[in-house]
């Protein structure tokens, strides 16, 4: 055997020599490493799925860890059931598509529960989520009579999760729990409960946020008879370019008594609220604690308000205005700005209610409110100088 021919053998069963020839040998390129499979490139071979009829919640719960994108087109869900993608990979689309419906059940719910990272879920062009809660309502809504769903759980949707699109119809009481997120946006979602406002409908809130960050609303619809957005705790949250109508307007609270009784940096700004009980309202609980601080009502327009066009109460017990106020809940650096409603206020209702504990809303910023048609508060207590009642 040649020199040459012995180092090949040896080199293929992995030796090591050194060759005395004069002949330069090559050298043998060892086997090329492949890098692990990237995030992007698994979720492109994970498959896009599409559930549909009465099956199609139960298989898309069993199936959603392994679709990338889902399609869930006219799905009838059974009753006393969730549409439940509680179990979703990081990423993953969520599309719905035609019409969605859910079967008659006295149940607490939720009827629609959607979590995970990186989520995007969005309506496709004409669809709607329509649990048609006519069915439920009876005028009482969580108070007694029928027990009624409540409808999205929107919780621990973290990352850069996104809701587009989404049109929803006759929720049997509240519509979107947000809970637990962080960094969600929700654009041009559509709630409307209008048809409660002659059938019973109650407690329909539009938008209830609780314990999360960086929640960004913009460009919502929402048709109720209940608060269109409630901030009952959370930071850094914006509500903008939205309408409402019909319910009890834009509010912060009512903030304590609970698990988590903060509420910081919160904007409503550009929208209107319209045919309402309220306009704008805070409401601090009489004898709890927490804290209310910078909320920013700016460029709000307010119209065919019966009740109150702007209130702002640390004596909330169950209901508006009763008793003494308490200052266990501070309203700090408040700013309430460019309010529009000249003549929005009907001749029952007043235009501003301001009752403050003692040395409890402070350093508030109170510029261009123009609110009017209803009557003056008279009992408006520990008013900031700079705001008027």
């Amino acid at each position: 055997m040649t020199p040459v021919s012995s180092a090949l053998l040896l080199v293929a069963f992995g030796a090591s020599i050194v060759l005395s020839s004069p002949v330069a040998e090559p050298l043998v390129a060892a086997p090329a490493v492949t890098p692990p499979p990237s995030l992007d490139n698994v979720l492109q071979k994970r498959a896009s799925c599409t559930f549909s009829g009465s099956a199609g919640a139960a298989s898309a719960s069993v199936s959603q860890a392994s679709c990338a994108t889902i399609v869930l087109s006219d799905i009838a869900v059974p009753s006393g059931t969730t549409l439940d993608l509680s179990n979703l990979v990081d990423g993953t689309n969520v599309i719905f598509e035609g019409t969605t419906t859910w079967d008659y059940s006295e149940w607490a719910g939720p009827l629609l529960q959607i979590k995970g990272n990186n989520i995007a879920i969005q309506g496709a062009s004409g669809s709607v989520l329509n649990p048609d809660g006519a069915r439920w309502w009876d005028g009482l809504g969580g108070n007694g009579g029928k027990t009624k769903p409540k409808f999205f759980a929107a919780h621990t949707l973290t990352g850069s999760s996104s809701i587009t699109n989404l049109n929803i119809k006759n929720t049997p009481v509240q519509a979107v729990s947000i809970n637990g997120c962080t960094g969600l946006t929700v654009t041009n979602m559509v709630i409307d409960n209008s048809a409660g406002d002659t059938g019973g409908g109650h407690n329909t809130d539009g938008f209830d946020i609780g314990s999360s960050s960086g929640v960004t609303i913009t460009g919502a619809k929402v048709y109720n008879q209940d608060d269109c957005v409630a901030v009952n705790s959370g930071t850094d949250i914006t509500f903008s370019g939205g309408l409402c109508s019909g319910g009890h307007g834009l509010s912060i609270g009512s903030v304590g008594g609970r698990t988590d009784n903060t509420v910081n940096n919160v904007i409503f700004k550009d929208s209107t609220v319209t045919k309402s009980t309220n306009g704008i309202r805070i409401k601090a609980v009489a004898g709890a604690t927490g804290t209310i601080s910078d909320v920013t009502y700016s460029g709000i327009t307010l119209s065919s308000i019966s009740k109150y066009g702007i209130l702002i109460e640390q004596n909330y017990d169950g209901g508006d205005l009763h008793g003494s106020p308490t200052s266990g809940v501070p309203i700090t650096d408040l700013t309430v700005s460019k309010i529009t409603g000249s003549s929005g206020v009907a001749s029952t209702g007043y235009n501003v209610v301001i009752v403050c504990g003692s040395a409890a809303c402070s350093n508030w910023t109170w510029s261009d409110v123009s609110v009017s048609g209803g009557k003056g508060y008279t009992s408006c207590q520990n008013v900031p100088s700079i705001a008027s009642c």
